[in-house]
């Protein structure tokens, strides 16, 4: 199964954080499924630390990559082809973010692994708890 892991999902991951589930770490550490981080996530993140609200051991601009290097997760750009999806996703969820991830899941047949229970009103292929 191919995984695009939710914004708040890798930093979890990366740090050992108690709110990271063990189907969580099965998946991603299974060799078998490749794992995806989007630029939109790194995006967030980025923001999310000038804002305070993400702590992190340093930089997020150095420190994201050398981790998704490190744990073998892949980027995965943003593309014309994804956009379009977004007109396809009804409105049900507000978050620029989350929505992108949503239309690359749909773009690149992913199946987005995240905790947050609003995503769920999609109906798509989620990976969640």
């Amino acid at each position: 199964m191919n995984l695009l892991l939710d914004t708040h999902v890798f930093p979890w991951y990366i740090v050992g954080d108690g709110r990271f589930s063990s189907s969580f770490r099965t998946a991603i550490e299974d060799p078998a499924n490749p794992v995806f981080l989007s630029v939109a996530s790194v995006w967030e993140c980025v923001i999310k630390y000038e804002l305070g609200r993400l702590p992190l051991p340093a930089s997020p601009d150095a420190y994201l990559p050398r981790e998704r290097e490190r744990h073998e997760v892949e980027p995965l750009p943003i593309d014309e082809g994804t956009v379009v999806h977004l007109a396809r996703l009804p409105q049900l969820h507000r978050d620029p973010f989350d929505r992108i991830l949503l239309a690359q899941c749909l773009q690149h047949d992913l199946r987005l692994v995240t905790a947050d229970s609003l995503l769920k009103q999609y109906n798509l292929n989620l990976f969640g708890d």
